[in-house]
């Protein structure tokens, strides 16, 4: 099950089903005999026969064409099993194919999988490397989706804070840099084939990224990525750093929620970025430190929240932005410190976002077209 519900399918949906040889040909013989016998009436009615001559005698002429054309029916139905059999045929030798590329798919998956659990960080990161190798590689969309969810499972495993640089804690410091290292790959990794178009090698447009309660604490750059298909999913996660991009990239039936996540540190962009479908949702999560940039966005459709948001430092910029009606909302938001940027703006203001400023300390400024007109 994909994490937006849908029933994946597995290696188990490409078994072979095969008609029975005599159901197969009764089949192509009957399609056979319908088409000619088609291509026959047509031509009948395009040359205008109304009827046909029932009165001439049998000669040696007419009997020679039938006998020839006896055994072109017979060559005919010869054609047709020879076809048949043909194309059964092909269908098992790509079944046997498939087959052969999953079983060694699954062998190169274990050793993959058996490196990111070694204790040594250099032959985790190698096994990294194998893992997106093979989600590049994979005979379907199933197995490739397994390949990144075991990454994006390493990501949620709990790792050993930073002890810091104390001299006591050198080997603690350079264990936690080097797994920091391997965690870094991986977001890498995910980021660069996830800006590769959609349906050319080593692209994972359209897989699940399921990144709930991850750390992350390095840089993801998914910089003009069409984000039409599957999840990017940040519920639950920390950032504490580095920077997030989504800027030039359009959204246009993806999904990425960063509900309950807490920006504390680092930079989130989605400058320039395209909205004509999709759905970002920032509900119950926590600005203390972190920013937040939407400048120069487009919104033709889709919906961005920020209902029941936290901003107590950090904040939002959505500078040179046009809002159409109903797409950004601020029910139920919160600032108490947190700042938010409606610089050179139009369109109508959020909806929930003058009560949300209401008691906002700092005073969150408006433009003056947002203003409300007292009495």
């Amino acid at each position: 099950m994909t994490p937006n519900g849908r029933q994946r399918s597995t290696t188990d949906d490409r078994e072979l089903r095969l008609w029975r040889v005599g159901w197969a040909l009764t089949v192509a013989f009957i399609a056979a005999v319908l088409v000619a016998g088609g291509i026959f009436y047509g031509l009948v009615d395009v040359l205008g026969f109304k009827k046909i001559d029932t009165t001439t005698k049998l000669d040696a002429n007419t009997l020679f064409d039938l006998v020839k054309l006896s055994f072109g029916v017979v060559a005919g139905a010869g054609a047709l099993v020879a076809l048949v059999v043909a194309y059964r045929r092909q269908r098992v030798d790509e079944a046997g194919a498939h087959r052969e590329a999953t079983r060694l798919h699954t062998e190169r998956f274990s050793q993959a999988v058996d490196k990111l659990g070694s204790g040594s960080p250099a032959v985790r990161l190698g096994g990294v490397h194998a893992l997106a190798g093979l989600a590049d590689d994979a005979p379907d969309d199933s197995l490739r989706q397994t390949c990144i969810d075991v990454l994006c499972a390493y990501l949620q495993l709990p790792f050993t804070p930073d002890p810091g640089t104390d001299p006591a804690h050198q080997d603690e410091h350079h264990q936690y840099l080097a797994l920091r290292k391997v965690r870094h790959t991986i977001l890498r990794l995910i980021s660069d084939h996830y800006r590769r178009p959609r349906g050319t090698h080593r692209s994972w447009q359209g897989c699940d990224l399921d990144l709930t309660g991850v750390t992350i604490d390095g840089n993801m750059n998914f910089d003009g990525a069409t984000l039409s298909g599957g999840r990017v999913i940040f519920e639950g996660a920390t950032f504490s750093g580095g920077t997030v991009s989504f800027r030039g990239a359009t959204f246009s039936g993806g999904t990425v929620p960063f509900e309950g996540a807490t920006f504390s540190a680092g930079t989130l962009s989605f400058d320039g970025a395209t909205f004509s479908g999709g759905t970002v949702s920032f509900r119950g999560a926590t600005f203390s430190g972190g920013t937040v940039s939407f400048h120069g966005a487009t919104f033709l459709a889709g919906t961005v929240s920020f209902n029941g948001t936290r901003f107590t430092r950090g904040g939002v910029s959505f500078s040179g932005m046009r809002f159409p009606r109903g797409v950004v909302s601020f029910y139920s938001a919160a600032f108490s410190g947190g700042w938010v940027r409606f610089d050179r703006v139009a369109g109508e203001a959020p909806a929930g976002l003058h009560n949300a400023i209401d008691a906002a300390v700092p005073p969150v400024p408006l433009p003056l077209a947002w203003q409300p007109i007292n009495p």
